[in-house]
């Protein structure tokens, strides 16, 4: 009589965002079994998503099916679910159909999704940019305000309609502002008759003292010169009072806007809930140095779903590359702990900060080593460029890209999601 066969380890992946994809790139020719789950069918690069938002880029340039990421991967299998709890003592993911993924070891790359500091009524009249369905409604309701705008002959409504209110200036506000201003300014104008698209206001409001707060004091100035230089109005130290269809408040001022973005906060996912776990302010979980969940030796967290400090006791950032640094991390540990080793805690590595200000200015800073202008925007392309998937896809949006250098035309200006009847 033969023993049976010991059955492969099975890693129930949740997320496949930068995070859990790269825990499962790390996991090839590991004697494992990996269940990869997602509401949504694709991966998506999210640091471009506003150039989807503001029509320079399509949505199949910045998006890729799971499933062919993964095809010749024989040991994943992908699910189209959605996870709605996880039953930690008998070792099991709770999808929303009423079915159960049973696993040895877990990773949740939940990500996070918007947060409006304890009003979510502004929702609905101030949408965030965190999915292709954000990103598509968003570049609708920017169109339909030109197009409601040409046919508007009431001065006070055609200037409500030609006002793009964004709220936070980190990155994501930064990079909207200065897209929509530019599409404004360039890309529109000889394609109207009866509005001066160049009229439009774009309004950036930051409830900080300046923009782009994670980045050096010089780069952050330079950074609003900048966008100022391009007709964005920045305003700072005031933080938003009231949201609604009409408009926003800011302080004891009242700004009529039809067009009101959010890029001011997030909320880690309810993973921390879904666990009973320790949670900071914003719902992330604290995780332990080798990102496990506390309690949980079998469960790791990675991504925007934790809060772990870096090696000088700052937070690790929420970004793309610190959520594939976990991932990786994550993979060798689990590969160590089935060849019965162990591994040092996790140490991020940080590779610097960029943000685009224009179609030629952005801002790198790499601690000591600073960029800025059109060289930090070359910078900027070529690395985005770089971490895209699949060699049409870079060669897509780097076409793209020079196209709206030396033409000043978005090629992605449609208005999709309904008819014309209504903006929202």
């Amino acid at each position: 009589m033969t023993d049976a066969p010991a059955k492969p380890h099975r890693v129930v992946i949740v997320g496949a965002g930068f995070g859990g994809l790269e825990a499962a790139f790390g996991l090839a020719g590991a004697p494992v079994e990996i269940t990869l789950i997602d509401r949504r069918n694709h991966h998506l690069f999210q640091p471009l998503l506003y150039q989807v938002a503001t029509a320079s880029l399509a949505t199949s340039e910045i998006a890729w099916p799971i499933r062919y990421l993964l095809r010749d991967r024989k040991e994943v299998t992908t699910l189209f679910a959605t996870v709605i709890g996880i039953d930690a003592k008998d070792k099991r993911v709770l999808l929303e159909d009423g079915d159960a993924i049973p696993y040895d070891t877990l990773v949740l790359a939940t990500g996070a999704r918007h947060a409006y500091f304890g009003h979510d009524e502004w929702e609905p009249f101030a949408p965030g940019l965190k999915t292709l369905e954000d990103a598509t409604t968003l570049r609708r309701r920017i169109l339909v305000a030109f197009e409601r705008a040409e046919r508007e002959n009431d001065p006070a409504k055609r200037a409500a309609l030609l006002t793009f209110v964004i709220i936070g200036a980190g990155p994501t506000g930064v990079e909207l502002a200065g897209t929509i201003a530019e599409l404004a300014q360039d890309t529109l104008p000889p394609d109207f008759r009866n509005v001066d698209t160049h009229k439009a206001r774009v309004v950036l409001i930051e409830a900080g003292p300046r923009v782009l707060a994670g980045f050096a004091d010089d780069l952050s100035a330079y950074a609003q010169r900048s966008l100022e230089s391009i007709g964005v109005e920045v305003i700072l130290g005031q933080p938003v009072t009231e949201c609604t269809a009409d408009g926003v408040t800011y302080g004891d001022k009242r700004l009529d806007a039809k067009t009101i973005i959010w890029a001011a906060g997030v909320r880690a996912s309810r993973a921390a809930e879904w666990l009973g776990a320790p949670a900071d302010r914003a719902g992330r979980l604290k995780v332990n140095p080798d990102l496990t969940v506390p309690g949980h030796p079998d469960i790791f967290a990675v991504g925007d779903t934790v809060t772990i400090a870096a090696p000088d006791g700052s937070p690790v950032p929420g970004i793309a590359p610190a959520a594939k640094q976990e991932g990786r991390y994550v993979a060798q540990v689990i590969k160590a702990r089935l060849n019965g080793s162990t591994l040092g805690p996790f140490r991020y590595k940080h590779a610097g900060s960029l943000a685009q200000i224009g179609k030629r200015k952005a801002v790198i800073d790499f601690g000591r080593f600073k960029l800025r202008g059109t060289i930090a925007w070359w910078i900027w392309g070529i690395a985005h460029i770089y971490f895209l998937i699949g060699l049409r896809n870079r060669l897509s949006v780097a076409i793209s890209w020079l196209w709206i250098h030396a033409r000043d035309q978005r090629a992605a200006r449609l208005i999709t999601q309904g008819s014309s009847k209504v903006v929202r």
